[in-house]
């Protein structure tokens, strides 16, 4: 009797444009998995009949993302971490119940680790941005033993926002602010979309950052930014948008699946390549 075939997908609206099913099945084909992995364009007013109904859709799990990460949390039973964060990106089942965490904090710190070991040494952290993406790197990065983190938003009401949720290490600054924040920051982290093709740029001169500083940017369209172009012409360590999609893809896939993959050389460059074709 031939085996079972499990499937997991992406639930999103848009959800086109996602190189999640690209990963997947990469990571698939590498372990000798019999499963799949498709993408579900759902809109907001049909994505909790989607949800509640995951099996029956033929589905042992999803990724959750633009716009539906916080009505997941709703629909679910989310770990202390979905909750902390405020949004759910991946659903899984635990027997019959429908269970969410939120792999983005994992993702972002285990690119970090991949790519500038030993960040977590300093003290102070600049992070830009308060929206979904800001939570789960905010956490992350508390998670992680980070004394200080100043959080610049153009609304300092939303970064303030921030610090009620997560504590008086999270120091909300204004956006203009962002200079006199930068000698002493250890770390600074684009959360924001700007820089992104199609975005208007991110004017930081980063002159004034520690030479042993890392800049991290989530965004991964361009690959490169002007932001990491800028710091790599500095000297400084990177880590990009590109590397914590791949590295938040991780523990959905072993909780589908049965098995942790690995981000790999040869993923990235087949995800690159997709990415630079598809400019």
């Amino acid at each position: 009797m031939a085996a079972i075939k499990r499937a997991a997908c992406l639930i999103g609206w848009p959800a086109a444009h996602s190189r999640s099913p690209l990963i997947h099945h990469y990571w698939l084909r590498q372990l000798g998995i019999e499963g799949g992995y498709s993408i579900e364009a759902v809109p907001p007013e049909g994505f909790a009949e989607f949800v509640l109904n995951l099996k029956t859709h033929g589905y042992v799990g999803a990724n959750v993302t633009i716009p539906h990460k916080e009505r997941a949390l709703q629909l679910t039973e989310p770990d202390a971490r979905a909750r902390a964060v405020g949004a759910a990106n991946t659903l899984y089942y635990d027997g019959d119940l429908l269970r969410s965490t939120n792999t983005d904090v994992e993702g972002f710190i285990g690119n970090l680790d991949a790519s500038a070991p030993g960040w977590d040494r300093t003290a102070h952290a600049l992070v830009l941005g308060a929206g979904g993406s800001s939570r789960a790197v905010v956490f992350g990065l508390l998670e992680r033993g980070i004394g200080r983190i100043a959080l610049a938003n153009r609304s300092i009401e939303r970064a303030q926002a921030l610090r009620d949720l997560f504590g008086d290490r999270v120091v909300p600054i204004a956006w203009s602010d962002i200079p006199a924040a930068l000698p002493g920051a250890g770390l600074l982290v684009n959360t924001t979309s700007l820089g992104m093709n199609g975005q208007p740029p991110l004017p930081i001169d980063l002159s004034a950052l520690p030479a042993d500083a890392v800049v991290a940017d989530l965004v991964y369209v361009p690959l490169e930014t002007d932001l990491l172009a800028a710091a790599k012409a500095r000297g400084l360590r990177t880590a990009d948008g590109l590397g914590m999609l791949l590295h938040q893809a991780v523990r959905g896939f072993d909780l589908w699946f049965g098995a942790r993959p690995h981000v790999t050389a040869e993923l990235r460059a087949l995800v690159e390549a997709d990415l630079l074709g598809h400019k």
